[in-house]
This record gives structure tokens, C-alpha cells and sequence, in this order.
């Protein structure tokens, strides 16, 4: 690591690796207002990861927010081409509530966006930089992909109220079985659909043990197609061993459609990472184009960030009465060209922690 690198925190370096990773791949950095009109969140609440909000008045009367979200800024201020690709990538402070729930705070973000005609190379190139981007956090890491397009193509052969509907696709995300049989029951569901969708919500693992499953199940062709594809590009990418396949991975049918994902690194009890398919939310914002990309949560990254400059200084220099400046001065300008991180004090500071304490023609441990 160079010195330069060294200087950074464990965040800064991480971001660092994620914006040269999806610079490599043609992504070229969006960059935005810290805040936007309240309106714009107001509408999509739904899609928010929290639905706190802080606003404040413009002066020009305007109700304002900081950003809670970055792909709505994203979706709004691109131009809508249904003919042309954009691929972007962002790294971002947003703003809503964290933990315990009872405060705002400032939570920095990274991601990308791809919006334009999507083809499958398009989505496989995003599931495989979202892998890149957990094996840039921590070696031990998966990414869980889904596809919504089964999932409700086998809810809707069960022929039930929308309601219902919507209960069964919470069982799904809970893998809740119990609870999803009986809510078939009670809704007179055809029991052999009803255990095609148990099954669906049971499989869980590597392709090879989730692939035969499906090809079991009257999944529609062109999802089953792509989860195939995307098996296939991991093995090609040499990161089959990142990839999962679960249907647990459920988000809004109102903003979702086709592939969604979510990372996990060990650790970290929640994902650290999700994205999908968004062509819902461009339509339900007006906007011709798909969309495809995920983000990362750098706070929930917290809890395995190792310690950053766990020393304060390499070497505490003390100097006493009698030493000239430019003595001082040689000696902190030498220990720094040799790469050291160097503090120079008058007298030792009550607490700091110092690879070594250095007096000038006396070393100390």
C-alpha cells in the first residue's frame, strides 16, 4: 500500500476500489444536488428504504429534501432514451434515519445505474459488478438473485384475491411455507399450484441445486432463460462461488420486475447491498426506458471496517528547550520523505498511541 493509500480511511479506500472498478467498465461518475423537491419523494415513498424524510422551505418557498435516495435523482435528471445506454456509477452521502430509527444521518453510498434498452448482457454485467463490489468489501461475501417474473406468474396461476396475493409474496420473502399453504387453503387455491409455489418458496442455493427445481415448476420460458444466462456468466466470470439463487429476494412489484438481488458479507446480519430491475418505476415516472443497477450501504459496513490508523502518529518526535526549529524541522521532514507519519511535540501528550517516541539524539520505546 502506498503512502498515499495509506492516508485514506477504510471507507475512503473501499469507495476508491468501487470507482475504479466501474470505471473499468465504461461507467462514468453522476454527480448531484444534495437536495431536491420534497414532491419527487413524496410520490415514490414505497421505493424509499426509509419513509422519514428531512425537508425545509426554500427561499424561494419551495418545500425541499435532502436526499433520502439516489436512483430517483438519477431516473429524474436523465434523459429519456429508449434508444441510447447510459451506464452511471455514484458515490453519495443520502439522508433518513439509521439503526435505532430516532435520528437523521448522513450515510454515505455507493452504486450504479444503467438506463436504456437493457439487454441480458446488460443485467449480467450489473449482477457481476455487484459481486465485484462485495469481494472489494470482504472475501466472504454471496449475492442472492431472484426473479419477480416467476414469482408472480406462479401466484397469479393460483387464481386469488390480489390481497392474497400480496400475503403470499410476504410468505415467499419469509419463506414463511406454513403460512403460505394456509393461506391457499382458506382462499380455495388449487392445491397442486399451491405446492408448485411452496416449492418456488422453498429453493434456495447454487444453480445446480435450484436450476432443476425451476425446470420443474411451469416457470415462464424467457425468466427461467435468464437465470440460466446469468449461472452460465458467473461460471464464465470465475464467480460462481459468490453466486446463490433464492426467492426470498422479494422487492415492490410496484417499482421491481424480473431480476433483483441483494449482497451479504459475513458479519453483517442485513444485506449490504440490492438492486434489481426497475422498468415499473420508469413507467410509473413517465419514462420509456429499463433500468437496471443496485447500491451499497457503506453504514451497515460499520460493524467489520477494521480500525483505521489504530496508531495516531509512527513517531512521536519531542523536542525540548534548546532545539532550533530547522533541527525539528530536518528531523520531522526526514522521518516523513521516509514515509513516517510524523508528530512533533514540545512535551508528550497525555494519551495518543505512537509506533515509537523519539527525542531528538534519544529514542524511546
Amino acid at each position: 500500500m502506498d503512502s498515499l493509500t495509506a492516508a485514506l480511511t477504510w471507507e475512503e479506500r473501499t469507495l476508491l476500489q468501487l470507482r475504479t472498478l466501474y470505471r473499468q467498465y465504461g461507467y462514468t461518475q453522476y454527480r448531484m444536488s444534495k437536495f431536491e423537491e420534497y414532491d419527487l419523494y413524496a410520490r415514490n415513498k414505497d421505493f424509499l428504504v426509509s419513509e422519514n424524510v428531512l425537508t425545509f422551505t426554500d427561499l424561494n418557498g419551495k418545500l425541499m429534501a435532502l436526499k433520502p435516495d439516489v436512483t430517483l435523482s438519477i431516473v429524474k435528471g436523465s434523459p429519456d432514451r429508449a434508444d441510447g445506454l447510459r451506464k452511471v456509477f455514484y458515490n453519495e452521502n443520502v439522508y433518513r434515519t439509521g439503526g435505532s430509527g430516532r435520528s437523521f444521518r448522513e450515510i454515505p453510498q455507493a452504486g450504479l445505474e444503467c438506463i436504456g434498452p437493457i439487454d441480458d448482457y446488460c443485467v449480467l454485467e450489473v449482477l457481476l459488478l455487484a459481486a465485484e463490489s462485495l469481494r472489494r468489501v470482504s472475501d466472504r461475501c454471496v449475492l442472492e438473485i431472484s426473479h419477480l417474473d416467476i414469482a408472480a406468474a406462479l401466484t397469479e396461476a393460483l387464481a386469488v384475491p390480489e390481497e392474497t396475493r400480496r400475503k403470499l409474496m410476504k410468505c415467499i420473502a419469509a419463506k414463511n411455507l406454513h403460512e403460505l399453504r394456509a393461506l391457499c387453503r382458506a382462499s380455495g387455491a388449487d392445491p397442486a399450484a399451491a405446492e408448485r409455489l411452496a416449492a418456488l418458496a422453498a429453493a434456495g442455493g447454487t444453480p445446480e441445486e435450484v436450476l432443476p427445481i425451476l425446470r420443474a415448476l411451469p416457470c415462464p420460458a424467457q425468466a427461467l432463460g435468464q437465470l440460466e444466462a446469468v449461472a452460465e456468466g458467473f461460471r464464465t466470470a470465475g464467480l460462481e462461488a459468490l453466486l446463490r439463487f433464492d426467492f426470498s429476494v422479494v422487492n415492490d412489484m410496484q417499482y421491481y420486475g424480473g431480476i433483483v438481488f441483494r449482497g451479504f458479507v459475513y458479519g453483517v446480519p442485513v444485506s449490504v447491498l440490492s438492486g434489481g430491475r426497475y422498468d415499473p418505476l420508469m413507467r410509473k415516472m413517465g419514462r420509456e426506458a429499463g433500468a437496471v443497477g443496485f447500491a451499497v450501504y457503506l453504514d451497515e459496513l460499520e460493524g467489520i471496517a477494521p480500525e483505521d490508523n489504530a496508531l495516531d502518529a509512527d513517531v512521536l518526535l519531542l523536542y525540548g528547550d534548546g532545539v532550533s526549529p530547522a533541527e525539528v524541522c530536518r528531523e520531522a521532514r526526514a522521518l516523513a520523505a521516509a514515509g513516517k507519519r510524523v508528530l512533533a511535540r514540545r512535551e508528550k501528550p497525555e494519551r495518543g498511541r505512537f509506533g515509537e517516541v523519539r527525542r531528538l539524539g534519544k529514542t524511546e520505546g
